[in-house]
C-alpha cells in the first residue's frame, strides 16, 4: 500500500469512525421515528431515504422535507442530527488540516511524489548525492549538455533550490539521508535508465556509504565519489568505486604540472572545464621559494606538488595542533611580520590556502604590498566570494568545487578524455601549445565541450552501415551537414581502436566498426554530428555531395539504390 495513503488512513481512523457512527445514529433515528404520508397514514422512512435526507442536510445543501412533510418528532430528531453530523465533519476536517501540516506526513508525501517522478523518467539520468555548491554546479553542467539528473540532499533549503534553478529539465529532488540504501533505491538505483551515481556531500563517510550501497546492489553502475581522506578513499576503492576525486590532491598535481609544463596544465583545464567557462590564459608559475598559508589537507597536497618540482616551501599555519614542517611560522599570514618571517621579500610565489575566503583575500593584499612580483594562488571556498576574488587580482584561483566538477565531467561525459590526457602527458610542451592554438581558433573565448562517438549500429546507425561496406574517412564527421565544404567547429583528439589510442588522427583516417572517436569543440558541432551519423541521406551528402530527398516513397518512385550501394559505387 502507498505509504502516504496508509498514513492518512491511520491518522484519520478516529475522525472517520466518528463520522460513520454519527451518520449511523442519525439514520437509525429517522428510520425508527414514524411519520405521516400525504393521506395521513403512518409511514416509516427507508434507510435509503434517511441517507438521502442526511446527505443534503448535513452538508448544508438543503432540499426540504421529502418525500412527505415531517412530524414534530422527526423535525426534532433532524435538529439533533444536523448538529451531530456538522460537529463530526468539523472534527474530521480539523484533523485532516492538522495532518496536512504534520512534518512526517509532508515528508512521506514528498517521498512518494519523488519516487513516482523517478519511475516516470524515460531518458538516461545520473543520481547526484549532495546539492551544495559542487552538486549544483555539476547538475547545471549536466543540464547544459542535455543530461537528466536526480538530486538527494539532507538540507531542505538546498532541495528547494532545485525548483528555483534555471534548468531545462525538471529535476526530481528529495530531502533525505544518502546513507540509507532505501533512499538510493527510491532515487532510481535499480532504474534501467540510471547511468551512474555521484556522491558529492561534504561528509566522506556518507560518500563511502553511497559507494558501498551502489556497488553492492548494482555492480554495473558507474560511481564517482568526492573524498578528502586517504583512508576512506582506500575503502571506496575496495568496493570498486570507479573514480575517487580528491580536489586538493588533484589540484596539487595540476599545479606541479603548471610549473613544469604550463601548456599541458592549460590543455587539461580547457578540456575538462564546465560549459560556458571562459578560456583561461596561459600560466607560467616560477620556481623558487614559495610561501604557503594554511597547512590543512589542501596545503599538504599543494606543498607536495610544489616540492616535487624542486621548489622550497615555507609554511604559515595558525593552528598549533596541526603537524607542520620544521620551516614553519605560526600565524594567519594576514600579518606583515608573519609573512616577513616566512621570507616573503625573496619569495617567488604565494599560496593563500586557508578555509576562510576573507583571510585569503587579506593574505593576498598584504603579500602583494610587500612583494609586487609574487605569483599568487588563492583558494576560493565559497561561490559568493567570486567577485572579491576577481577584484584582488590573483594569478590563479583554486575552487575545490570546480576541480571536482571538472573531474566528474571528464569521468562521466567523456571517459576517453582521461585516457587521452594521460597518454599525451609525456608529450612536450610545444605539442600542447600547438593543440591549444587549434582549440582557441575554433572556440573564441569559451571552453570547448568534449564528447565521444562510437561506430556502432546502436549509437551511430547510418555511419555503422556505411563503414561496413565502404571506406569512410574521419573527415566525414567534421563536415557541416548544411554545407559539406564548411568544417564543423570541432577537432578529433583521438581514436580508440582495439585497445590502442591514436592521438590527433589524420582526417583521411578510415573509420572501422567499433571505433570510438574523441572530439572537442562547440556544442553546435556535436549536434550536427548526431545528424550526420544517424541519417543515411545526410551522410550520403557529406561523402558524395548528392543532396537527394529521402523517404521510403521517394526511394520507390525514383527506384534509387540503397545508401550502401550508392556509396560503394
Amino acid at each position: 500500500m502507498n505509504s502516504a495513503l496508509f498514513l492518512v488512513l491511520r491518522r484519520m481512523r478516529a475522525p472517520l469512525c466518528v463520522l460513520i457512527v454519527s451518520y449511523a445514529v442519525a439514520m437509525l433515528g429517522l428510520v425508527m421515528i414514524p411519520g405521516v404520508d400525504a393521506e395521513g397514514h403512518p409511514w416509516r422512512m427507508s434507510f435509503f431515504h434517511a441517507f438521502y435526507v442526511l446527505s443534503y442536510t448535513a452538508t448544508t445543501i438543503g432540499f426540504g422535507e421529502v418525500p412527505y412533510a415531517f412530524t414534530n418528532a422527526q423535525r426534532l430528531w433532524m435538529i439533533a442530527s444536523i448538529y451531530l453530523t456538522v460537529i463530526a465533519w468539523i472534527y474530521a476536517i480539523g484533523k485532516l488540516l492538522q495532518l496536512m501540516q504534520d512534518p512526517a506526513f509532508r515528508q512521506v508525501f514528498r517521498t512518494s511524489a519523488f519516487a513516482r517522478s523517478v519511475r516516470r523518467l524515460r531518458e538516461p539520468f545520473y543520481i547526484v548525492c549532495g546539492y551544495g555548491e559542487t552538486g549544483s554546479e555539476l547538475v547545471d553542467a549536466f543540464d547544459h549538455r542535455g543530461v537528466q539528473t536526480v538530486v538527494i540532499d539532507v538540507n531542505p533549503a538546498r532541495v528547494a533550490e532545485t525548483e528555483l534553478a534555471d534548468l531545462h529539465f525538471d529535476v526530481p529532488a528529495l530531502e533525505a539521508d544518502v546513507r540509507s540504501p532505501e533512499t538510493l533505491v527510491q532515487a532510481g538505483l535499480h532504474h534501467p535508465k540510471c547511468m551512474g551515481i555521484i556522491a558529492l556531500t561534504n561528509d566522506d563517510r556518507a560518500n563511502l556509504a553511497v559507494a558501498a550501497t551502489a556497488k553492492l546492489l548494482r555492480r554495473d553502475l558507474r560511481v564517482v565519489c568526492r573524498c578528502e581522506s586517504s583512508d576512506i578513499a582506500f575503502n571506496m576503492a575496495s568496493f570498486g568505486t570507479d573514480h575517487v576525486v580528491n580536489p586538493y590532491a588533484l589540484f596539487g598535481q595540476h599545479l606541479a604540472t603548471a610549473v613544469r609544463r604550463p601548456g599541458h596544465f592549460l590543455l587539461r583545464e580547457w578540456l575538462s572545464a564546465a560549459p560556458d567557462e571562459l578560456l583561461r590564459e596561459p600560466l607560467f608559475p616560477p620556481t623558487g621559494r614559495w610561501i604557503l598559508c594554511g597547512f590543512g589537507r589542501f596545503g599538504r597536497e599543494i606543498a607536495r606538488g610544489l616540492e616535487t618540482e624542486g621548489n622550497r616551501v615555507a609554511v604559515v599555519e595558525v593552528d598549533p595542533r596541526i603537524d607542520t614542517p620544521l620551516a614553519s611560522v605560526h600565524g594567519r599570514g594576514t600579518e606583515a611580520d608573519v609573512l616577513t618571517q616566512a621570507g616573503i621579500p625573496e619569495a617567488v610565489g604565494l599560496v593563500a590556502g586557508t578555509a576562510d575566503d576573507v583571510n585569503n583575500l587579506s593574505i593576498t593584499r598584504t603579500a602583494r604590498r610587500m612583494n609586487a612580483d609574487l605569483f599568487v594562488v588563492i583558494r576560493q571556498n565559497q561561490r559568493a566570494s567570486g567577485m572579491l576574488v576577481d577584484a584582488v587580482g590573483a594569478d590563479l584561483v583554486v575552487q575545490p568545487t570546480m576541480v571536482v566538477v571538472h573531474a566528474c565531467l571528464a569521468a562521466l561525459m567523456a571517459p576517453m578524455l582521461a585516457r587521452f590526457l594521460d597518454t599525451v602527458s609525456d608529450f612536450d610542451n610545444a605539442w600542447a601549445n600547438e593543440l591549444l592554438a587549434r582549440i582557441a581558433g575554433i572556440m573564441g573565448d569559451r571552453v570547448p565541450e568534449s564528447w565521444a562517438l562510437e561506430v556502432s549500429e546502436r549509437a551511430t546507425p547510418a555511419l555503422a552501415r556505411a563503414v561496413a561496406t565502404v571506406d569512410v574517412p574521419l573527415a566525414a564527421l567534421l563536415g557541416d551537414p548544411r554545407d559539406r565544404a564548411e568544417p564543423l567547429p570541432a577537432i578529433a583528439l583521438a581514436i580508440e581502436r582495439d585497445g590502442d589510442l591514436v592521438v590527433l588522427p589524420e582526417d583521411r583516417e578510415a573509420l572501422q566498426p567499433g571505433d570510438r572517436v574523441l572530439f572537442c569543440g562547440r556544442g553546435r558541432g556535436r549536434r550536427a554530428q548526431q545528424l550526420t551519423v544517424g541519417n543515411d541521406n545526410v551522410l550520403r551528402y557529406i561523402l558524395t555531395g548528392q543532396d537527394i530527398p529521402g523517404g521510403w516513397i521517394w526511394e520507390r518512385l525514383t527506384a534509387r539504390a540503397p545508401v550502401e550501394e550508392e556509396l560503394a559505387r
